[in-house]
């Protein structure tokens, strides 16, 4: 099993990974703030203990919140997968107030240091790639709207962003172009309201995210904040502390 969040597909699309664990615990989020008029997020922030077969190997901070006129979603990952392997990621996210993406930078630290900047323009991801040791690369890609969800690797936080921007008023199942971006990786995701689920003895609202060759299930509280999320196959989760 791979060691990212999501593989490649075709299309491509979020799969599992060995460290990949969603599932999300309710106590010590942030302060319920509302959402700005206009918004379809709500401020956020906490710690994830990401789990393989109920065993941790890492945690991940995050913090949604309004910046002036625009939205930033921003996390760290650390992770020591089974075979002693260690790895860090951070990510910074900022966002129109309906969803779609204005920026992101992230950084990789494995054997080597990584990362990227992007620029999101009328539907167009314009990446611009540093590899330890290699000369800038860059490449876009081409989306039929800007409503781009943005999935990178083990970064669990920015699946709240995806149930933030699932229209909840029409429900049913719903197509989300994605950038994957540790990847530079397109693709589609299917998301759609399952109704209630239980979850450590509560009820919570359920969002199923189906892409060609996994199912994720998202469990969200009142406010659409993710509380877990689990992909059963591979025996993963990621709890919220």
């Amino acid at each position: 099993m791979r060691s990212d969040l999501m593989r490649r597909t075709s299309p491509c699309a979020p799969a599992v990974v060995l460290a990949l664990a969603i599932a999300l615990g309710i106590s010590g989020h942030a302060a319920d703030k509302k959402a700005a008029p206009g918004s379809v997020f709500v401020a956020d922030k906490g710690k994830f203990n990401i789990l393989l077969d109920g065993a941790s190997i890492g945690r991940e901070e995050f913090e949604i919140e309004p910046s002036g006129t625009t939205w930033t979603a921003k996390g760290t990952t650390s992770m020591k997968t089974p075979d002693g392997k260690s790895s860090k990621v951070t990510g910074t996210l900022t966002l129109q107030p309906d969803g779609a993406p204005l920026s992101y930078d992230w950084a990789a630290q494995t054997e080597k240091a990584n990362s990227a900047h992007i620029l999101f323009v009328n539907g167009v991801a314009k990446t611009t790639l540093q590899m330890q040791g290699a000369a800038p690369y860059n490449q876009d890609n081409s989306f039929g709207s800007p409503l781009i969800a943005v999935l990178d690797n083990n970064l669990y936080h920015q699946f709240e962003l995806l149930a933030h921007i699932y229209n909840w008023n029409k429900k049913g199942a719903q197509d989300f172009p994605v950038l994957i971006p540790q990847q530079l990786t397109p693709g589609t995701i299917s998301v759609e309201f399952t109704g209630t689920a239980t979850a450590g003895g509560k009820s919570y609202e359920s969002l199923k995210a189906t892409t060609s060759d996994i199912e994720i299930t998202l469990y969200l509280d009142s406010a659409h904040r993710l509380i877990r999320l689990e992909v059963p196959f591979a025996k993963v989760a990621v709890v919220r502390e």
